[in-house]
């Protein structure tokens, strides 16, 4: 790995702490409707967009970040399901 690989890694966790805090307040908010959907709709394709062009390009701290930000985006949508189904909505 070389140095500057470790600046990317260095984003990446700011970017992924930051976007599961983001998440965790989403599923503690009391309005389910504050979720917009389109948001994850959106993010999950360019995420998977993403994926596509780090691997084409070789670039492994993008394709991680990618994959984990697609995570996030999936496991967002699947909580904001959730708080909508316990809400009745």
């Amino acid at each position: 790995m070389a140095p500057i690989d470790l600046l990317g890694w260095a984003a990446t966790a700011v970017l992924i702490a930051t976007l599961w805090r983001q998440i965790w307040k989403q599923w503690t908010a009391e309005d389910a409707q504050a979720v917009s959907t389109w948001l994850f709709v959106g993010q999950i394709t360019a995420s998977v967009l993403f994926i596509a062009y780090s691997a084409a390009t070789g670039s492994i701290v993008f394709a991680v970040t990618n994959s984990l930000i697609l995570l996030t985006a999936i496991a967002g949508q699947c909580l904001a399901w959730i708080k909508r189904r316990r809400a009745g909505k």
